[in-house]
Formats: C-alpha cells, sequence, structure tokens
C-alpha cells in the first residue's frame, strides 16, 4: 500500500478540483475528427492535453496538489518523482505559488522534458530508473528537508485535478445532446484514467472507460485480469517513457478496477505510427506516451460499435525533436 494514500477521491472532489483550475488552466478544447470517424465507423473526438499548460494534463493535478499546501508549509519546497510530464506539472504550478521545487527525474528522460522542468525553476536530481525506484529517492529527499512531496498518481487531489479531463468531455458533449460512449486515455500509474472513470462513471455509467498501454508494459490489462497490481517486468524498453510505472498505483488502481476494468496495449511502431497520424492529419504534436489512445483506435484493439460516440485523449505533447522524427520518418 501507498505511504502517500489518506483517502480515495470522489466525484465531489472531482468538482471541487475543476473550481480550482477555473482560470488557471487551458480548457483544452473537443474536436471532432472527419478522418479518425470515418476509419472507425463512429462519431469520433479528440482531447488534446498537449495544448494544457506544460503540454500535458499533469498541470492539472500537480496545481490542485499545490495550491491546498498550507502557506506555513510552502517554504519548505515540495518534491516529486517524474519522468518529465509530472516533473513539468509540478514545477510550473510551484513557479506560480511561489513554493521550492525539487524534481527526481530518470536520466534515460527526454532532454526536452528535464530543461523545461529546469526552466520552470525546479531542482532536477537525476536517477537510473533501471536500478533505483524514484519514489523511494523523492520519499527520502521530502523527510530530509521537511518538503511536501507529491506523488505523479498515488494521491486525492491529483487524481481530482486528472479527472477534470473528464468533466470537460462530458460538459463539452452535452452542448452538442451527445453523451460517451467510450473514452480512451494513457495508463502509467493510473492517474488519468482513474480520475476520468471517477468524472465520468457517476454521471454516465454506460460509458467506457480505457486504459491504453505500451506492449510489454500492459500492467493495467493484466491486474484488470487477476484483480490485484501486477508488476511490469522491467521499467525500461519502450520509447513510451511517460508510462512506464512499474505497476499501477495503489489507490488508482482501487478506482480503476472498478469503473474501468478493460485496457489495451500497442507497441512502438504502431504508437510512431500514431504520432505521425496526428501530425499529418489531426495538426497535432503528440509524444509517444500521449499516442497511445490513438494508436489504439487505429490498430483496431480499441473495440468502439458503429455510431458510437468514442473520446481519445492525447495525454501530451512533449517529445524530443529526433523522436518526433524518427516518429515521421519510420
Amino acid at each position: 500500500m501507498s505511504p502517500y494514500i489518506h483517502r480515495l477521491p470522489t466525484p465531489a472532489d472531482v468538482d471541487a478540483a475543476a473550481r480550482r483550475l477555473a482560470g488557471v488552466i487551458v480548457r483544452t478544447p473537443l474536436l471532432f475528427s472527419p478522418e479518425l470517424s470515418a476509419l472507425a465507423g463512429a462519431r469520433v473526438f479528440v482531447k488534446p492535453e498537449t495544448l494544457q499548460l506544460t503540454g500535458s494534463f499533469k498541470f492539472r493535478g500537480a496545481y490542485n496538489r499545490l495550491v491546498q499546501i498550507p502557506e506555513t508549509a510552502r517554504a519548505a519546497g515540495v518534491v516529486a518523482s517524474s519522468s518529465g510530464n509530472h516533473a513539468q506539472g509540478v514545477a510550473a504550478a510551484a513557479k506560480l505559488l511561489g513554493i521550492p521545487a525539487t524534481i527526481a527525474m530518470p536520466t534515460d528522460a527526454p532532454a526536452l522534458k528535464r530543461e523545461r522542468t529546469e526552466a520552470y525553476g525546479a531542482e532536477v536530481i537525476g536517477f537510473d530508473r533501471a536500478k533505483e525506484d524514484g519514489e523511494d529517492i523523492a520519499s527520502v529527499l521530502a523527510g530530509t528537508r521537511g518538503a511536501t512531496l507529491v506523488p505523479p498518481y498515488d494521491d486525492t487531489e491529483v487524481i481530482a485535478g486528472q479527472g477534470t479531463v473528464g468533466l470537460e468531455i462530458l460538459e463539452d458533449l452535452a452542448e452538442q445532446g451527445l453523451t460517451p460512449d467510450v473514452i480512451a486515455a494513457a495508463a502509467g500509474g493510473g492517474g488519468l484514467v482513474a480520475g476520468i472513470a471517477l468524472a465520468v462513471k457517476s454521471r454516465s455509467p454506460s460509458t467506457r472507460v480505457v486504459a491504453c498501454e505500451p506492449a510489454g508494459f500492459d500492467d493495467h490489462a493484466r491486474s484488470f485480469r487477476s484483480g490485484v497490481r501486477e508488476r511490469n517486468p522491467a521499467t525500461v524498453g519502450s520509447f513510451c517513457d511517460a508510462l512506464l510505472a512499474p505497476h499501477p498505483g495503489a489507490m488508482t488502481f482501487e478506482i480503476s478496477r472498478d469503473l474501468v476494468g478493460e485496457a489495451a496495449a500497442v507497441d512502438d511502431d504502431e504508437v510512431a505510427r500514431a504520432v505521425a497520424f496526428a501530425f499529418r492529419e489531426l495538426k497535432l504534436v503528440v509524444e509517444p506516451g500521449g499516442a497511445v489512445a490513438l494508436a489504439s483506435l487505429l490498430e483496431g484493439r480499441l473495440h468502439v460499435g458503429a455510431g458510437e460516440t468514442v473520446v481519445i485523449v492525447l495525454s501530451g505533447g512533449n517529445v524530443d525533436t529526433e523522436t518526433f522524427i524518427g516518429c515521421l520518418t519510420a
């Protein structure tokens, strides 16, 4: 059991997060895609969190967590572990709130993510993800410094913040007289899919929320089948660096086991094709980890019915130039 858990979030926590985030985050649009709709035989929308502050949905949960830190505790700073997107979210939120931030980041994380994290003023401490546990490093740092630990997914307020993605999807579809049949999103530690499911299933119980993962890191799929959290056999081996958590979060799995329960996996070649498709057809820059839900649809791993309303969350756009060019020329 994660030491960060204090209570499971509720749909009311997502609503409260939406109020805190109003006027701070970018309310990313919900875009209808004729190209994807024709390919899937369904009504397909994309939710481009690539356009969010810091280039991913992670800013939502980070800000929702940090803004609730008492003023008396802020001077001691915050500490987090992340391969880059949570790092940037925490660093940017900390800068806005005047809180010092320290991030434990794998040395193999994309250079762009490290540079952006440091540009927000955070201290970055590198570690070898194949040999060291970033969460352990962050926990020790927080204890030594008396800082507040900000987990990447196993935290009530982080999950609630990510859940606002689902809330916006429901609201924007409702304006068109629609409800989602399927919402597909990336899953690493599981904060995004758990938050979306929490927000959506209480209002639209029939909506399927699908966790999309890199092949070989399909811990959610295996955990849903066994009913317990399963560990990935490795912590390296995919260029979807944002999704290489060792296993689903304890808190996130408590939510997703009941409200999600469905997963799809795609390999790196399939993800690369999705990154290229997003650029050429959707005119969007998406990082590999942010494109797994799109790849799941394009490769037929995401099962949708004819005429269903489907939402694909593009969860991040922080991709190194070399990786992006490689996807476009593969």
